[in-house]
């Protein structure tokens, strides 16, 4: 790369804050005004800065554009679910950004009609994002959309009889909906306007002119709220969620009009996610101490003690318990052994069971809309590192696998020329981490490839080995694609969680460094050419990796990263605060404060010689802001020793995710890859 451009330098304007009789100095403070014009011209002299040094390379991104942009078949649709009369399904068309949402009435051979059109909605909008919600009697549909990526949403209603929208639409909410059984009610959530908290749920009735009714107010600012529609159809739930507690409310969803019930109370430590079939609740809870992970209890829907509850599949300690799907005759478990997901069939009569087989050593496989309840065809999804996302219909009762449809890799690609494999990294403490990697089978060298590795390692977020297509461009030019899956994850069950936060966070950086180095030790990768890539809280394990080891990593991405730990931590007006403390810690307390200060990428910036290093953000990111990446790359670009690049690309249009629309986000795709593949000197 061209090395000439003057990086640009941001104004120092010291800023102190002392907490516990410890003062810490933030020169970049005041990036954080986001309608500053001094702070836009930093962050735009970032991107011009950014240009111009990679601007040698723009014959390579425009060509991995092509290349990721090609694998896509731009005519395509998603495999069609029943729900009552109708099959519903999604579908692209080449050209269109967004999805089209479709259905057909009585059979696949019927008139397709359009619910809903993305490309349509989306115009006149530099960023788009939709969902759709369809009402009971399939006459109307709520739409929640976003055009602006900081994911506050005004929800219009189409009747889908007529075509026309509806005088109704409710402003500035988030996009989480559910209808009353009677079609002409909706319930919705709503956020803190400040802080982005989904604190409020509110009720609107179709055509009227008064005022939405509040239903609930979530006063707790460690919770969040939401509702949904169960899947039998017959309550309406509304639930209360913390990082360690939660609480649901229950509704006759003919009724809605009247007052929810409490199902069990929030209390400290006690997880639990209800359903419903026939007359009981089915629960999977950690209630009991001796369950951390997860077991399955039914409850009498007027019950109103947890001594009712009944076990239907008691804890076990070496399997975590991930979510169930329920049928008239059987029962599904989702469940998680050594990291890899099983999907357990059980009949409710007799009590048989058996697991769906799989096959290979790393995959990922879950059920995916099961809306009819009488029925004996389960519809999952698998995937793999080799694999591309693949649907199919499985008998429960015969066990026969009907294979709907494989998602169709185009430009050549052919799974048979890549390999998959599962190793565990012995860290430090002796613990044994999964990591699942991917190569081409014929480009594999011992200890001569480049090798990518990616983690995330929070909130009991567990780090699926899917298949992704834009992965091949690095495979095909001979890399090794590695996931190491920390302590931070839930991979391994709830303890893997809980090792990974709190005072134990540390784990998780430590163990993506042990896992790089067992990857270099045992010849996967190239010492001299090994990268690390993260987002959000990924990103900042990637700032807190480079702060122990920065001689590891040639080159490291750091994606929306969250780098200014105490500082945002201790800005309860900042979105999400509140509800991260018991993942973080709180600051106000001492020892929290000091915790965090100790291992905050940002607070923890030394004269280092960090790896080359390329950060993102969006300036209208509501779950990072995008000062903590502009604060970290000034002082970044201050104190950092060493020739090694330092490269910050702000999205100006954008939020946390990026890009919209299907082809848009491979834009971003192509210049992280270029980064990276430039520096082992790839140029094609």
């Amino acid at each position: 790369m061209d090395r000439t451009p003057t990086p640009p330098v941001a104004e120092k304007r010291p800023h102190h804050m002392t907490h516990h009789g410890i003062t810490r100095t933030d020169e970049y403070y005041w990036l954080n005004q986001r309608e500053d014009e001094q702070v836009l011209a930093y962050l735009r002299a970032e991107n011009e800065y950014k240009e111009a040094v990679m601007q040698p390379l723009q014959g390579l991104q425009e060509a991995l554009f092509d290349e990721l942009k090609g694998r896509i078949k731009e005519n395509d649709e998603t495999v069609p679910y029943k729900l009552d009369e109708y099959w519903y399904y999604v579908r692209f068309v080449e050209g269109g950004e967004y999805p089209i949402y479709c259905r057909k009435e009585g059979s696949l051979d019927a008139e397709e009609e359009v619910v809903a059109n993305g490309n349509e909605l989306a115009k006149g909008h530099s960023y788009f994002e939709m969902t759709t919600q369809v009402s009971p009697d399939h006459k109307l549909v709520a739409i929640p959309m976003d055009t602006v990526g900081r994911r506050i949403y005004d929800v219009k209603i189409k009747n889908l009889e007529t075509g026309e929208f509806l005088p109704d639409v409710i402003k500035g909410v988030t996009n989480n909906v559910a209808w009353a059984n009677d079609s002409q009610t909706l319930f919705y959530t709503s956020q803190d306007a400040e802080t982005l908290r989904n604190d409020k749920i509110y009720r609107h009735a179709l055509g009227s002119t008064q005022e939405d009714e509040l239903v609930f107010d979530e006063k707790d600012d460690t919770y969040n709220t939401g509702v949904y529609r169960t899947k039998s159809r017959r309550f309406l739930m509304i639930g209360s969620f913390s990082t360690v507690a939660m609480e649901f409310q229950y509704l006759d969803a003919d009724t809605p009009d009247g007052e929810f019930t409490v199902i069990a109370p929030r209390k400290r430590d006690h997880l639990y996610y209800p359903d419903h079939a026939g007359d009981h609740f089915y629960i999977r809870t950690n209630d009991d101490a001796q369950a951390p992970n997860f077991q399955l209890v039914k409850a009498p829907i007027q019950g109103d003690s947890q001594s009712q509850w009944e076990v239907v599949i008691p804890h076990r300690k070496d399997v975590f318990l991930e979510s169930i799907e329920l049928f008239q005759d059987y029962l599904v478990l989702e469940e998680r052994k050594e990291g890899l997901i099983q999907l357990l069939v059980r009949r409710w009569d007799s009590g048989e069971e058996h697991y769906v087989e799989f096959g290979e050593p790393a995959y990922v496989a879950g059920a995916i809309n099961n809306m009819e309840f009488n029925t004996s065809t389960l519809r999952y999804n698998y995937q793999s590192l080799t694999t591309p996302s693949s649907t199919f219909d499985y008998d429960m009762g015969t066990r026969a696998k009907d294979q709907k449809k494989e998602q169709e890799i185009l430009g050549g690609f052919d799974k048979k020329n890549y390999t998959t494999e599962r190793h565990f990294a012995k860290v430090t403490d002796g613990t044994l981490v999964p990591i699942s990697l991917v190569y081409r089978t014929e480009l594999r060298k011992e200890g001569k490839n480049p090798c990518l590795v990616y983690a995330y390692g929070s909130y009991g977020y567990s780090m699926e080995p899917y298949f992704r297509s834009s992965i091949v461009s690095l495979l095909d030019r001979g890399f090794v694609y590695a996931i190491a899956h920390i302590r931070g994850g839930q991979e391994m069950g709830r303890h893997w969680y809980d090792e990974g936060k709190l005072l134990k966070k540390k784990n998780t950086f430590t163990d993506f460094v042990d896992c790089t180095e067992f990857l270099i030790e045992k010849g996967i990768a190239d010492a001299d050419q090994t990268f690390a890539m993260g987002g959000s809280a990924g990103g900042l394990l990637m700032g807190a990796v480079i702060n122990l080891r920065p001689d590891l990593y040639k080159g490291v991405v750091a994606a929306v990263p969250f780098v200014d730990v105490v500082t945002t931590m201790l800005d309860d007006s900042i979105p999400l605060t509140t509800g991260e403390y018991d993942e973080w810690g709180n600051p106000n307390t001492k020892e929290y404060y000091e915790y965090m200060l100790s291992y905050s990428p940002y607070d923890q910036v030394g004269e280092k010689e960090y790896p080359n290093l390329l950060i993102t953000t969006g300036l209208h990111d509501s779950q990072v802001q995008y000062w903590e990446p502009a604060k970290w790359t000034a002082r970044l670009r201050d104190l950092k020793t060493g020739d090694n690049l330092l490269l910050m690309h702000t999205n100006m249009e954008a939020g946390h995710g990026g890009a919209s629309g299907r082809f848009e986000q491979f834009k971003e795709t192509a210049m992280e890859f270029a980064f990276m593949l430039d520096l082992v000197g790839i140029t094609k």
